[in-house]
């Protein structure tokens, strides 16, 4: 129970409303844990604003389009979290990933 009163506390802003956040939780032997959140998997935001129901279905056609220098800022902000071992890996993880929710990369 004290973990969702946590959990809700630091997730409670509305613009995460319905979104899947990425947690590490660590529990230890005493009963106690911590937990860190992650940030959100390559955020498309103005993609999920577009067509949240069509998200992830990139057979149904492209819902939106980001530039080359959207996508690199987007990686930049999620190299930490990242398995990349440059940005320009870290570019081609997001540009793979916007094109399989539906986005089209352009530039």
């Amino acid at each position: 129970m004290e973990f969702c009163k946590q959990f809700n506390a630091r997730t409670g802003q509305k613009e995460l409303e319905g979104l899947i956040i990425p947690v590490v939780v660590t529990v230890y032997s005493d009963r106690s844990f911590t937990f860190i959140t992650r940030r959100l998997r390559c955020d498309f935001a103005e993609a999920r604003r577009r067509d949240r129901q069509r998200l992830g279905c990139a057979e149904q056609g492209q819902i939106g389009k980001v530039t080359l220098k959207q996508v690199e800022d987007i990686a930049r902000q999620k190299m930490p979290d990242l398995n990349a071992a440059s940005v320009a890996a870290a570019i081609k993880s997001v540009s793979g990933t916007a094109r399989s929710m539906g986005i089209d990369v352009v530039g």
